[in-house]
């Protein structure tokens, strides 16, 4: 199983693996990660499983959608390497992804 790093707004890191098929906030959700709660439930109508994406992951994800755009323009402090957590897929392809969670949603 790919691993996800995740590294909490009090800079804890924890690393865990996710299953494949299921999103990098499920992943989160699942193992009690502080700062991800994901009160939409992964439907791209919150901001509250915002994560800034490691630099050099960024061009191995998807491209954002329109949506996805418009939540992070609601996030706290959003910044160009900013993702909603519930739009990353995970795959054998994500294995050893890093994300932050901002400093406001620890």
């Amino acid at each position: 199983m790919p691993k996800i790093t995740y590294i909490t707004s009090d800079k804890q890191s924890r690393t865990i693996e996710v299953q494949n098929g299921l999103t990098v906030m499920e992943g989160a959700v699942q193992n009690d990660i502080p700062g991800i709660d994901a009160d939409c439930g992964g439907g791209m109508a919150c901001a509250t499983c915002h994560v800034y994406v490691k630099e050099d992951w960024l061009d191995k994800l998807p491209k954002k959608e329109d949506g996805e755009e418009d939540m992070l323009d609601m996030a706290f402090e959003p910044k160009k390497n900013s993702r909603l957590s519930c739009q990353l897929l995970v795959s054998d392809e994500l294995d050893g992804l890093i994300v932050s969670i901002p400093t406001k949603q620890g």
